[in-house]
């Protein structure tokens, strides 16, 4: 890394700018938003699914609707969109609302911001559409669509090129693998729809065997919020167009989280391994990024290696 771009990473790249953050209340979005709100004027929309206010510092400016609601405050120079139903349970139990959160709920939002005359989005899309690699994927391979959350995900990268080709707007879509942070962040109060990690470390740290599906060897690239913001942040910047993977390029079996969690806490507590609730062949079982292309057009790079990530979770416990 280039002593240039630590500079940058240390303080705020974005400054000055007026930016609406979607799901801004949520796990990444909170994050995004309190790390842009000292040097920009920063609003949140949130409907508070998964969202709350708590997890906002006060400088920002919340709004307590949906992303289907028209007279959006969309008259910003950046449209950061994380809102979404996030899971594949979410989208088996009300596809019609899936694709009216995720697609529709899109649509609607860059629709209002291209005509306020905002230029530049940055959005949510998965790695989820790769299936299961346990080699590094790049962008151009081919994607399956297996759910429901694929597919409106796949269908808000339609969509953004839509909107690029035919209106010149810069919409970049980041394809995020395994975001984690633990529960002293802005997960806590999702539950079962906080990341794994900071799941298994709340049973280990409260000695509560942690359930992990199957035999606990599937792996995944855990990638820490901190530098998934980062990401987020530099493609507004540099007005990226087109999708990007963000991810480590590394991978890691649950079985090897629980016992990292376990060795920082210096506990000694055994998984439990239960019958995975989601059909095998839908089931994404590998993850692994390959994210040269975000990192060549932009200088990022994961700042937070895995044992860090780990010893951040478990932080509050000990």
């Amino acid at each position: 890394m280039t002593g240039c771009f630590q500079c940058s990473l240390e303080k705020n790249i974005m400054e000055n700018n007026r930016v609406l953050v979607t799901g801004g209340g949520g796990f990444i979005g909170s994050n995004l938003a309190n790390s842009l709100a000292a040097d920009n004027d920063v609003i949140v929309v949130d409907n508070g699914y998964l969202g709350t206010p708590k997890n906002v510092v006060d400088t920002v400016t919340y709004h307590d609707t949906s992303v289907l609601n028209d007279d959006l405050p969309t008259d910003v120079d950046v449209v950061f969109h994380l809102a979404a139903l996030s899971s594949y349970n979410m989208h088996e139990e009300d596809p019609c609302q899936g694709v009216r959160v995720n697609v529709e709920g899109f649509v609607n939002v860059v629709e209002q911001a291209r005509v306020d005359g905002c230029e530049t989005v940055v959005y949510a899309s998965t790695s989820s559409i790769y299936g299961s690699q346990t080699t590094p994927s790049p962008e151009d391979m081919d994607v399956t669509v297996n759910t429901g959350y694929e597919a409106s995900k796949l269908s808000r990268e339609h969509y953004a090129e839509y909107f690029s080709n035919h209106y010149g707007m810069s919409l970049a879509g980041l394809r995020f693998f395994s975001v984690y942070q633990g529960y002293g962040g802005a997960e806590e109060h999702k539950g079962e729809y906080a990341n794994v990690i900071a799941q298994f470390a709340d049973d280990i740290a409260h000695s509560r065997s942690p359930k992990l599906y199957g035999d606990g060897t599937q792996t995944r690239d855990f990638t820490h919020v901190d530098d998934i913001v980062q990401a987020i942040v530099l493609a507004a910047d540099q007005n990226l167009n087109g999708v990007f993977n963000v991810g480590t390029g590394n991978r890691y079996s649950f079985n090897t989280v629980v016992d990292m969690i376990n060795d920082v806490l210096t506990t000694d507590i055994e998984p439990e391994y239960v019958e995975n609730p989601i059909p095998k062949d839908v089931y994404v079982r590998d993850t692994c990024a390959d994210a040269s292309k975000i990192s060549q057009q932009t200088g990022w790079k994961p700042q937070i290696d895995f044992r860090e990530g780990i010893e951040r979770v478990c932080e509050p416990y000990l």
